[in-house]
C-alpha cells in the first residue's frame, strides 16, 4: 500500500509537475473565487459562550422590557455647561444628528423633565413638562437638579457639573430583529434536540437570510457612524467629545479586524520573503514558499466565504498563523534538498527531489497533523470564536501541507537545478553546535536550568487568573478606550447588570386562593369591584403599592452603595419622583395609582417601563458596573449581591436573578480556566498518541513531549508572575505552542533515528542532527517567533499578547527541543541503543 501510494505520487507530482500543477490552481482559483463573500464579525454574540442559560434569559427580559441600539455621545463643554453659547451648540448638534436617517431621536439636557427647578406639582406636570429650554428657567436651579437629583446625576450629567451625555437612539431593523428571534428559538430547539427535520431546513435558511441581512446593517452602521463622527467634528471647538456605544464598538472591532488582518498579512509577507532571501540568497527559495503561502491563504479566504464563516477578532491572525505555518513545511523541505547538493552535487535534480520528499514526507505529515491537533483541541472551549479558529487553523493547515507536498516539488522539478547554497557566514552553525556543546559537556548544569524554569514556571501558573477589564483590550489612544473611561469615571459607570427580583411564589398561591373564594362567592366581584378599579395596578401587583416602596427603596440604596456600582435605575427612582409630584407626602396604593395614571407618557415610558413588568409582579433595577476599576472581581461580585439580597432583604433565592452583558462577559472569563485545562489535556494525549504510533515507545513519547510542555508553562507562568490575565486571545497560546513547537520534536527525533542508524553513536547522532535538522529548526523558529512579533502592530491587546508571548513560547522551545530534548534522548540511550 505504502509503495502504492509513492508510485501514484511520484508520477503525478514528479513526472507530470505541469497536470498536477495546472489541477492544484484550477482548484485553488475556484474555491478562491468566494473569498469576494469573505465577511468579518464583531458582535456581542460572537464573544457568548455556546449553550449559555444565562444567554437565553438575558434574551427574555430584553425583550420583555424592551431594547434598542444607541449612541452615547460625552460632550464636555469648554463654557460653562448650562451657558447660552453651550445650549445653543448642544442645540445645533441635536439638529444635525437628527439629519441621520437611522437616528431616531437625540435625548440631551436640553430634553431632560424638571420637576425640581423648583418642584412642580402634578397638575403642573400633567399640563407642561419644564425644561432648560422652557422660558425664564432658573439654570442655576436645573444645574443642582442634573447634578445631585437621583435621577440625573452620573446619568446625564457628571457629578461635577462639567461634562453631559447625548444618547443618539437609532432605528430598530424590525427585519433583522426578527430573523435573530426566529434564529435564537430553533437553535435553542436544536440544543435541546427537539427540532424536526423541516425545522432544520427552516434553520438552515433563517440562518443563511439573518447573515444577508447582518452584513448589510453592519456596512450601513458604518456608514452612519462615519457621518455622526463627521459632525461631531464640526463641534470641536465648542467642546470635547467622545462616541461610545455597543453599535461603535462593533463597528470600530471590525476596522481592528480588517487592519489586523492587512498589517500582519503585509507584514508577515514582507518579512518572510526578507528572510527568505537573508538566509538562501536564491530567487526559486523565495518564489516557491511564497507561491505555497500565497495558495494556501486564498484557499482559506475562499473556504470561509463559500460556507459562511465569519472572521472574529480571535481569529482575526489566522492569515499570519497559515503564513508562518506554511513556510515552516517548506523550509524543511528546502533546508533538506541543500543538504542532499551539498553532499551530492553531481546527483539528478529530480532524483534529489525525490530523495527530499521521501526522507521529510512523513515528518511533514505528522508535524502537520500534531499542529491539526493542538488547534483541534480549541474545539473543547464553549467559547464559539475560540471554536470557529481551531476548525480555521486545522482546516488551513491540512490544505498547506498539502499544497507543500505538490506544489513546491512539482515547482522545483519545473526550474532548474540550483547550485549549492553556501552561507557567507554561518551563525545558524554556532548557535546550534553551541547548543550541541551544552549537551554533550554541560548536560546536569542544562537539567538544573529547565528544573528551575520549570519550578518558576508552576509558581505563576498558580498566580493565574481571568480577571481581566473589558476596557484594556484597547490601547488608551483608540477612541473605544477614551469613551470608556471618560464615562465609567463621570457618567456613571459602562457594563450593565440588571439585577431582576420576581414576586414571592406565595403571593401567587394566596392570589389563586383568593379567586377560587371568589368565584364561590356571589357578593365577592360587586363587593371588590370599586376599590380595584381605584386603586388599578397597586392593589393587584406584588411590587407596586404602598407596602413594598420601602423595601425597594432599602434594595436600590444596597446596590447603590456597593464601590464597584456606578449609576442605579429603578423603581426607587421612580417612587422618589412620584413623592416630589405628590408634594412630598408619603405614597398609599390610590397615590400611586392616581399618579402613575396622570403621568406624561414620555415619563411612563423612562421611569415605569424599563423597571417594573406590566403586572407589577416583577422589578428590575439597572445598574451600571464601572469596568475600570482595577479591584473589580465580577464573580464574587455577582455572588455577593445574589447572598446579600436573600440574607438581608429576607428574599428567596428563586427571586433573585441577575443578568445582562456584566454576567455574559463573566461567564465568559469564568469558563477561561475550565477551556484553558481542557485544551491543554487535549492536546497532551492526543499527541502522546500521536508519538506513540510514529515512534512505538511510550518512553520515547513521553520524552518527546516534555520540552513542549515546559514551554507552554513558561510562558503561562510568566503571565501569572506579570499579572497578566488570561482571555479569549491568550488562553489559546499553551495548545498552539505545544502544537507548533512539537513540529520540531518530531523533525529532530527523526533524524536523531537516522543518525544513530549510522553508526550506534549517540553523541555522534546528536551532533550531526544539530548540524542537519537543527539548521531547519533554528531557521522555522526564527522565522516563527519574528512573524508573531509581527501582531504586536494591533489595536487589539489580547493580540498583541497572544503574538509576544507565543514568539517567546516559541524561543524558549526551540532552546528545549536542541538541549534538553537530545539530553533525555542520550539519557535514555544507554538502556536501549537504537530507536
Amino acid at each position: 500500500m505504502k509503495q502504492t501510494v509513492i508510485s501514484v505520487y511520484e508520477r503525478l507530482v514528479l513526472k507530470h509537475p505541469l497536470t498536477t500543477l495546472s489541477l492544484l490552481l484550477v482548484l485553488i482559483a475556484s474555491v478562491g473565487f468566494f473569498a469576494k463573500d469573505f465577511h468579518l464579525d464583531a458582535s456581542a454574540d460572537s464573544l457568548m459562550l455556546e449553550h449559555d442559560k444565562d444567554l437565553r434569559y438575558f434574551r427574555q427580559i430584553n425583550a420583555l422590557y424592551g431594547t434598542s441600539d444607541f449612541l452615547i455621545i460625552s460632550y464636555t463643554p469648554k463654557r460653562e455647561l448650562l451657558a447660552p453659547e453651550t445650549i445653543a451648540d448642544i442645540r445645533k448638534l441635536r439638529e444635525r444628528l437628527l439629519e441621520v436617517e437611522r437616528v431616531t431621536q437625540v435625548l440631551s439636557i436640553l430634553d431632560a423633565p424638571l420637576i425640581d427647578s423648583p418642584r412642580v406639582t402634578l397638575a403642573e406636570l400633567s399640563r407642561e413638562i419644564r425644561t432648560v429650554e422652557t422660558p425664564g428657567m432658573d439654570m442655576e436651579s436645573a444645574l443642582i437638579e442634573f447634578t445631585t437629583g437621583s435621577i440625573y446625576k452620573d446619568l446625564l450629567v457628571s457629578a461635577d457639573g462639567r461634562t453631559t451625555a447625548l444618547q443618539v437612539m437609532l432605528a430598530t431593523n424590525e427585519e433583522l430583529q426578527s430573523l435573530h428571534r426566529q434564529r435564537t428559538e430553533l437553535r435553542e430547539k436544536r440544543d435541546d434536540g427537539v427540532i424536526s427535520a423541516a425545522e432544520e431546513q427552516q434553520l438552515d435558511e433563517v440562518s443563511t437570510a439573518y447573515d444577508r441581512v447582518s452584513r448589510a446593517h453592519n456596512d450601513q452602521e458604518a456608514r452612519d457612524i462615519a457621518i455622526i463622527r463627521a459632525i461631531m467634528a464640526e463641534h470641536r471647538d465648542a467642546a470635547e467629545l467622545f462616541l461610545g456605544g455597543i453599535p461603535m464598538i462593533v463597528v470600530d472591532m471590525i476596522d481592528f479586524i480588517r487592519n489586523d488582518l492587512v498589517k500582519f498579512g503585509v507584514g508577515v509577507l514582507v518579512f518572510l520573503v526578507s528572510m527568505l532571501m537573508l538566509i538562501f540568497r536564491r530567487t526559486q527559495w523565495v518564489l516557491l514558499p511564497m507561491a505555497c503561502c500565497f495558495c494556501t491563504v486564498l484557499f482559506m479566504f475562499g473556504f470561509l466565504g463559500l460556507i459562511g464563516w465569519k472572521v472574529t477578532v480571535v481569529s482575526s491572525n489566522f492569515t499570519s498563523l497559515l503564513l508562518i505555518i506554511t513556510l515552516s513545511l517548506c523550509v524543511h523541505l528546502m533546508v533538506r534538498y541543500n543538504e542532499l547538493l551539498a553532499e551530492q552535487p553531481d546527483t539528478n535534480h529530480a532524483e534529489l527531489i525525490r530523495e527530499t520528499i521521501r526522507t521529510k514526507a512523513l515528518p511533514s505529515i505528522f508535524t502537520a497533523l500534531t499542529t491539526i491537533a493542538a488547534f483541534a483541541s480549541l474545539l473543547t472551549s464553549d467559547i464559539r470564536p475560540i471554536i470557529d479558529f481551531g476548525w480555521m487553523m486545522a482546516i488551513g493547515i491540512g490544505f498547506a501541507l498539502i499544497i507543500s507536498l505538490i506544489l513546491f516539488p512539482a515547482g522545483l522539478v519545473l526550474l532548474k537545478k540550483p547550485q549549492p547554497f553556501v552561507p557567507r557566514f554561518d551563525v545558524t552553525r554556532y548557535m546550534t553546535r553551541g547548543c550541541a556543546h551544552l549537551v554533550e559537556y554541560h548536560g546536569r548544569s542544562t537539567l538544573f536550568a529547565f528544573a528551575l524554569i520549570t519550578l518558576v514556571s508552576i509558581y505563576g501558573i498558580a498566580q493565574l487568573t481571568v480577571e481581566n477589564r473589558f476596557i484594556d483590550y484597547f490601547k488608551p489612544t483608540t477612541e473605544i478606550y477614551q469613551g470608556m473611561a471618560l464615562i465609567d469615571r463621570q457618567l456613571g459607570g459602562t457594563t450593565p447588570l440588571d439585577v431582576v427580583v420576581d414576586a414571592d411564589p406565595e403571593f401567587f398561591t394566596a392570589r389563586e386562593q383568593e379567586a377560587a373564594f371568589a368565584d364561590d362567592d356571589p357578593f365577592g366581584d360587586d363587593f371588590f369591584a370599586a376599590d380595584t378599579v381605584e386603586a388599578g395596578i397597586s392593589g393587584s401587583s406584588y411590587w407596586f403599592n404602598s407596602y413594598q416602596v420601602n423595601n425597594i427603596h432599602a434594595i436600590h440604596d444596597y446596590l447603590d452603595q456597593l464601590p464597584e456600582s456606578g449609576k442605579v435605575l429603578s423603581m426607587s427612582t421612580t417612587f422618589t419622583l412620584m413623592q416630589h409630584v405628590n408634594e412630598g407626602q408619603p405614597l398609599d396604593n390610590m397615590a400611586l395609582s392616581v399618579i402613575h395614571r396622570k403621568l406624561p407618557e414620555v415619563i411612563d415610558n423612562s421611569l415605569f417601563r424599563p423597571y417594573m413588568a406590566t403586572d407589577g409582579n416583577q422589578i428590575r433595577f439597572n445598574l451600571r458596573i464601572i469596568d475600570s476599576d482595577p479591584n473589580l472581581r465580577r464573580n464574587e461580585l455577582l455572588g455577593k449581591i445574589e447572598r446579600d439580597l436573600v440574607e438581608l432583604f429576607d428574599l428567596k433565592p428563586e427571586q433573585v436573578k441577575l443578568t445582562g452583558m456584566f454576567v455574559l462577559y463573566n461567564n465568559v472569563l469564568q469558563s477561561l480556566f475550565a477551556s484553558q485545562i481542557m485544551t491543554i489535556g487535549v492536546v497532551f494525549l492526543v499527541i502522546v498518541g500521536m508519538f506513540l504510533v510514529q515512534f512505538r515507545s511510550l518512553r520515547l513519547a513521553l520524552i518527546a513531549i516534555v520540552p513542549n510542555l515546559i514551554s507552554a508553562a513558561a510562558v503561562l507562568g510568566l503571565m501569572g508572575l506579570m499579572k497578566i490575565p488570561l482571555d479569549i486571545m491568550t488562553i489559546t497560546i499553551a495548545a498552539i505552542t505545544i502544537g507548533i513547537a512539537v513540529d520540531d520534536t518530531i523533525h529532530y527525533v527523526h533524524r536523531f533515528n537516522d543518525e544513530l542508524r549510522v553508526d550506534g553513536n549517540p553523541r555522534g547522532a546528536v551532533r550531526r542532527t544539530h548540524d542537519s535538522v537543527g539548521r531547519a529548526m533554528y531557521y522555522t523558529s526564527i522565522t516563527i517567533i519574528t512573524g508573531f512579533s509581527i501582531l504586536a502592530l494591533s489595536n487589539f491587546n489580547p493580540t498583541i499578547y497572544f503574538g509576544l508571548f507565543t514568539g517567546l513560547a516559541m524561543l524558549v522551545a526551540m532552546f528545549a527541543n536542541l538541549t534538553l530534548l537530545a539530553l533525555l534522548l542520550l539519557m535514555w540511550q544507554p538502556r536501549q541503543q537504537s530507536i
